[in-house]
């Protein structure tokens, strides 16, 4: 069935269009489409003046913009809700269009159920964005250039036209947990689908961890035995994801020795790279000299992806040259800024306090009283823990040097901190980022040294249209405030 098809004649009801425009690539593709289009949104015509803006004066025409309320009687009468990112589950709007009978669909359901190219889905806590760029990259070896699609900047339904000029060559598709949460009603499941890791994240959308972790497992509900589930063996909810009882081969990758009874790919004892699949063993390379360029928690991103693109194709080879060359998703632990004496890193893509914690490991090796570590954190609440990471900052970071960027999550950052010795001491917190970067500048000038880190450990939504425009925002202003 083609979107025409399905969507000719509907009543779709999109659910929040949002001041950054998140619903906008979602209204004119079911327009395009054919479907009767109505757009609500509790915020006012003049809050989403920048949104409505992109909208022509045809579809302006055609397209009913219902705005600073919802009316039940849209609920009643649709035939299909689109659900964006910031609407609860437990909405009493999608209770009453369920009670009517609506279809429920988001815009990763929407895009699984047409697309006819091959998929490689990719989800988990952290890594999936780099995990999803790495198998791009060397599927690109075979298939020409194969460009990873999921991006917040780049909505999937924008990618669509373009994939259907080709669609026998392979999509890396990175999915949300809240993408995750509709993919079953499309009825389709990714050929290879990968759990990179999961942490307690978005705890603020989900009752526990454990309902968190049952979103992310929809990744692979319709997969067939002849699909591929790869899941951490280093990490704890592997056991879990197995209980679920997956229909597709299960392969795993992890950062030491599998296991016999496994197979997939992993690191010798050595540090060699090995793949194990059909029950045969080989090496390929040393995984040194890629760790000191990309660093140790980009291992294990390489290992699933390696391991993706070889079920996908196991006549791909991949090289140590071919994984060298690699390109670094960005705002993740990237270097931006670098002389001998200071270095500047940019780690928006950080929204939980554990990515943080990581961040700090990694650059906190390099730290001394010459060369001191400035650290820039917070942003918006998700009902995370701070605890562990209130303790990380306290063994590598001064007080003087913690420079808090204001939001629901820093204020609970605080109170982790007044709980130990680095609270006791006047903490700095700014209202803007450019406030943050300032202080951070005037910091290292007067050190003539130091490592800058932008880990918020939080999410952006409070200040910024998205994590890469909070990262985009940093790199403007270390450009504006940090010279050679």
């Amino acid at each position: 069935m083609t979107p025409e098809e399905y969507l000719k004649g509907k009543k779709v009801l999109v659910m929040g269009l949002g001041v950054y425009g998140g619903g906008i690539a979602s209204v004119k593709w079911l327009f395009q489409h054919g479907a009767a289009v109505t757009v609500t949104d509790l915020k006012t015509e003049e809050e989403l003046k920048g949104s409505l803006q992109k909208f022509t004066l045809e579809e302006k025409k055609h397209i009913t913009f219902v705005l600073g309320k919802h009316r039940k009687s849209d609920f009643k009468t649709c035939d299909m809700v689109i659900v964006n990112p910031a609407v609860p589950r437990e909405s009493e709007y999608l209770k009453i269009a369920k009670e009517n009978g609506a279809e429920f669909e988001n815009v990763a359901s929407l895009f699984f159920r047409f697309l006819e190219n091959p998929i490689i889905g990719i989800t988990g806590t952290r890594g999936k964005s780099t995990t999803t760029s790495f198998i791009a990259q060397l599927l690109s070896k075979k298939y020409g250039k194969i460009l990873p699609v999921g991006s917040v900047d780049v909505p999937l339904l924008e990618e669509f036209a373009r994939l259907q000029k080709n669609p026998k060559a392979p999509t890396p598709v990175e999915l949300s947990s809240w993408q995750l949460e509709l993919l079953p009603h499309s009825g389709r499941a990714p050929h290879v689908a990968v759990i990179t890791n999961l942490y307690a994240d978005h705890l603020n959308r989900y009752r526990g961890i454990e309902d968190y972790a049952k979103a992310k497992a929809n990744i692979f509900a319709h997969q067939t035995e002849e699909d591929f589930l790869i899941l951490n063996a280093d990490n704890d909810w592997k056991g879990f994801f197995l209980e679920q009882k997956p229909r597709g081969k299960v392969f795993f990758f992890s950062k030491k020795p599998l296991l016999k009874k496994y197979e997939g790919v992993f690191l010798s004892r050595a540090g060699n790279v090995r793949v194990r699949l059909d029950g045969k063993e080989q090496k390929l390379f040393a995984i040194d000299e890629f760790e000191r360029k990309f660093g140790s928690h980009n291992v294990a991103n390489l290992l699933a992806a390696m391991l993706a693109v070889k079920l996908f194709d196991p006549t791909l080879s991949i090289t140590k040259k071919d994984i060298m060359g690699l390109k670094q998703a960005p705002f993740r632990e990237e270097t931006i800024f670098e002389t001998r004496t200071v270095r500047v890193i940019n780690d928006s893509t950080a929204t939980s306090p554990d990515a943080v914690v990581s961040a700090l490991s990694r650059f906190g090796k390099d730290v001394s009283k010459k060369n001191p570590l400035i650290l820039i954190t917070g942003g918006t609440d998700k009902k995370l823990d701070f605890s562990k990471l209130a303790l990380k900052i306290e063994k590598c970071v001064s007080a003087e040097n913690l420079i808090l960027l204001d939001g629901s999550a820093t204020k609970r950052l605080v109170e982790e901190l007044e709980k130990n010795n680095l609270g006791k001491k006047p903490l700095q917190i700014f209202e803007t980022l450019e406030e943050c970067l300032s202080k951070a500048a005037a910091l290292v000038e007067e050190y003539k040294h130091g490592i800058v880190i932008f880990s918020p450990g939080a999410s952006s939504f409070e200040k910024f249209r998205n994590e890469y425009d909070r990262g985009e925002q940093f790199s403007a202003l270390v450009k504006k405030y940090f010279k050679k």
